[in-house]
């Protein structure tokens, strides 16, 4: 695919996520949809309060919008150059981005209720749950009837067949995963930042294994976080919310399900991974030995409490990202030999 269609869809995404700010910022701040800082993390976050809520719907419309421009583009280059697509390469498409709008639902219905309804714990946790557990047991199903394979390639196996028990292993990952990038979410800059690198490999792990479509995708996420990151760098004017979190995991797993490639999601999304897994271990050994680990989960939190500023707390978990990324790109060129 010539890479020059990959640079306006970054183009498109960047310019279309940031200039949404000058509209979507004002609109927040007159609704006065503005987050609630809670008592228990630490004191100098509390000059955050009212900062304007759900930004995430910058990034989220550049992403579709330029994702969608970019498939038309592709098409309109593969006909003229009489290329056949891949198989339900649209379909797969908007099942990936469909699958990130629904979470990205559930992320507003809980931002909403925070705001709006002034209720610190927003939408309730079982019923979140459940709300996730369906998106992705439809996720997976639509996954199956455009023939997705129930193999996964597991370095010094090769591709080990899971059978039905892939959709099992598969629902827990992605369930996980979506809270974990959620999770990541508590530092001004940090979801998008990392996030951003992560796409930013994906655009190259699809090159290599040629999925124009989903490399256009990849390309369009990485954009719009990086237009919202001109609003949500330290100091933030607006956050993403759970609106905007929420998306982003959907985007993540998404690209990661597309690639076949499936372990990649741990390796180049290990920041998330780490995040998630600070805050099992935070809550396992408190309620086991009454004792925490860290001074505060998930463990950005912790860096937070032990003097880095946020600028370093993005900058190193940012770096962690790319040479996670790196190890995925040659992981895929080893794979495609």
């Amino acid at each position: 695919m010539p890479f020059w269609i990959n640079l306006i869809t970054a183009a498109v995404s960047t310019a279309l996520s940031a200039g949404l700010g000058y509209i979507i910022i004002p609109y927040l701040k007159k609704l006065k949809v503005g987050a609630h800082i809670l008592d228990i993390g630490p004191r100098w976050q509390k000059d955050k309060e009212g900062t304007p809520l759900m930004g995430g719907f910058m990034f989220a419309a550049a992403t579709v919008a330029a994702s969608l421009i970019a498939y038309f583009i592709i098409s309109s280059y593969r006909g003229a150059h009489m290329i056949d697509a891949p198989e339900n390469a649209f379909y797969k498409l908007i099942s990936g981005l469909g699958a990130a709008l629904l979470f990205m639902a559930i992320g507003f219905a809980d931002d909403y209720i925070k705001v709006v309804k002034k209720r610190n714990k927003g939408f309730d946790a079982k019923a979140k749950s459940i709300c996730q557990a369906v998106v992705v047991a439809g996720y997976l199903f639509v996954l199956h009837l455009l023939g997705n394979t129930t193999s996964v390639v597991i370095p010094f196996l090769g591709e080990v067949d899971f059978g039905w028990f892939y959709y099992v292993i598969m629902a827990v990952a992605i369930y996980g995963f979506v809270n974990a990038v959620n999770l990541t979410d508590g530092v001004d800059g940090l979801c998008g930042s990392v996030t951003l690198v992560y796409a930013a490999a994906f655009t190259i792990i699809f090159v290599l294994l040629g999925n124009w479509e989903y490399s256009a995708f990849a390309t369009a996420l990485a954009g719009g976080c990086l237009g919202f990151l001109v609003w949500n760098l330290h100091p933030a004017k607006v956050f993403m919310g759970d609106t905007g979190s929420m998306f982003l995991g959907g985007c993540v797993v998404a690209l990661g399900m597309a690639s076949k490639l499936e372990l990649l999601i741990p390796l180049v999304g290990i920041i998330y991974l780490i995040e998630a897994m600070s805050d099992v271990i935070q809550i396992g050994s408190y309620k086991l030995r009454h004792k925490r680990v860290f001074k505060m989960a998930p463990i950005h939190h912790h860096f937070e409490l032990s003097g880095w500023s946020e600028y370093k707390i993005v900058f190193v978990f940012s770096g962690i990202t790319l040479v996670a990324g790196f190890l995925g790109i040659l992981a895929t060129v080893i794979y495609t030999k």
